[in-house]
């Protein structure tokens, strides 16, 4: 019985998602009401409100959906690798290619300008990642954290242009115009094995 009613939830929960992102393709999200997103996804108020506070928190449910599935490709471009070159393309490309399929939802969060502070949970979310689980394999002179925030915020920058750009390149161009970037920063990771 509970696993019947969790998937009337989660169905519930994802019909209210896809009713917020058809919604904010016409109208800006002040401009929207409950009772609009409600109606477009074939529920109540009272349903809306049994699973969410307000559009906000329906926003960054979504965010949080599409963050989770952006570490996910993050981890693939290492997964099964002890090492990686910084000009290896095929380690950027899960990224390019996850904020490919997701254009919508990614334009909202790497401009920032629907959900104040989503940016920096993109990048946050990144940095967590390459933090805890990737190391430099030379030496610097620069404090590791310090330039995980630089290249991850720089990268920010890089996804913004792409937006500005209509995403006209192709992941695999974009991921190759990175790898260059990154190649002039530093050499290359080493996969760490469970927080070793």
């Amino acid at each position: 019985m509970a696993s019947t009613e969790d998937r009337r939830i989660l169905r519930t929960q994802k019909k209210l998602k896809t009713a917020l992102l058809d919604l904010l393709k016409e109208k800006e999200l002040h401009e929207l009401s409950i009772t609009e997103v409600a109606k477009h996804a074939e529920c109540n108020r009272v349903t809306f409100y049994s699973h969410y506070k307000d559009l906000n928190a329906l926003l960054g449910a979504i965010v949080d959906d599409h963050l989770e599935g952006l570490v996910s490709y993050f981890r693939k471009s290492f997964q099964d690798k002890t090492r990686f070159s910084s000009t290896d393309v095929q380690r950027h490309l899960p990224i390019f290619d996850y904020i490919y399929q997701n254009q919508f939802v990614f334009s909202l969060i790497i401009k920032g300008e629907v959900l104040p502070g989503s940016q920096n949970q993109f990048c946050e979310s990144l940095i967590q990642v390459s933090s805890t689980e990737l190391r430099l394999e030379e030496k610097s002179d620069i404090e590791i954290p310090t330039l995980n925030y630089f290249m991850t915020y720089g990268s920010l920058g890089f996804f913004l242009y792409w937006i500005k750009e209509n995403y006209k390149e192709s992941p695999e161009t974009m991921a190759k115009k990175l790898a260059v970037l990154h190649g002039r920063m530093y050499e290359g990771s080493v996969v760490v094995e469970d927080g070793k």
